[in-house]
């Protein structure tokens, strides 16, 4: 009797720890915080949902938290509710585009000091929420080749801002400036402002949805 109460009640516990570690365990909560890009990136075929979709739902939760005109004050004012309350076990922030692009739209940018406190205001309090964070520069505004867009210059100076900010934190860069530019050089010989990885020069066509989901797939796993 002895014998066969043993191996029952080694049995017991153990299948008791295992119901007890399945109902603790939680997926991985990451949360995509962003524009309009990002907003667009939920819908079929987004950048989001391309992620979402090569994730093992078991072990990862996605969600995308985008609104279009979005510039990085706009993400810092309402981080605490549209992200920290959710407590995120990571958040890729992929902001800076409208931040640009505005100051010739309307007037509305960002100056360039106050982009870089504003987006280590981020960083510090996501961090300090406990999440882990990945940055990501903007990509284009205008697909042309060798800096003939107008917002280059300042493109450049703020993804510039992003990676030193990375290499501060020391934080992973998914570098679409760099990436972006350089696909653009190789496969853009009619120097083409938009179509080629965007639908109008800023917003994802479906290869830039892809291109952007392969280099953020390594990232957030």
């Amino acid at each position: 009797m002895k014998t066969l109460f043993r191996p029952m009640a080694f049995l017991s516990v153990f299948m008791m720890v295992v119901l007890l570690t399945a109902m603790n365990f939680k997926p991985k909560r990451i949360i995509f915080f962003g524009d309009s890009i990002t907003q667009a990136g939920v819908q079929p075929g987004g950048y989001v949902d391309l992620i979402k979709k090569a994730l093992d739902p078991t072990k990862y939760e996605v969600i995308g938290s985008g609104i279009g005109g979005n510039k990085v004050y706009d993400l810092f004012f309402r981080m605490e509710d549209d992200v920290l309350t959710k407590k995120p076990d990571l958040v890729v922030i992929y902001i800076g585009v409208n931040d640009v692009w505005h100051k010739a739209l309307s007037k509305t940018g960002t100056d360039y000091d106050k982009f870089s406190k504003f987006y280590q205001g981020l960083i510090t309090k996501i961090q300090n929420n406990g999440a882990k964070v990945v940055l990501c520069t903007p990509a284009v505004i205008g697909e042309k080749k060798d800096g003939a867009n107008e917002m280059d210059a300042d493109l450049d100076k703020y993804s510039g801002a992003i990676r030193e900010l990375a290499t501060k934190n020391n934080l992973p860069i998914c570098d679409l400036r760099t990436i972006f530019k350089e696909y653009d050089a190789a496969n853009n010989p009619d120097n083409k402002e938009k179509g080629i990885l965007t639908s109008d020069g800023v917003h994802l066509n479906a290869l830039g949805n892809q291109t952007l989901a392969d280099r953020l797939l390594p990232l957030v796993k």
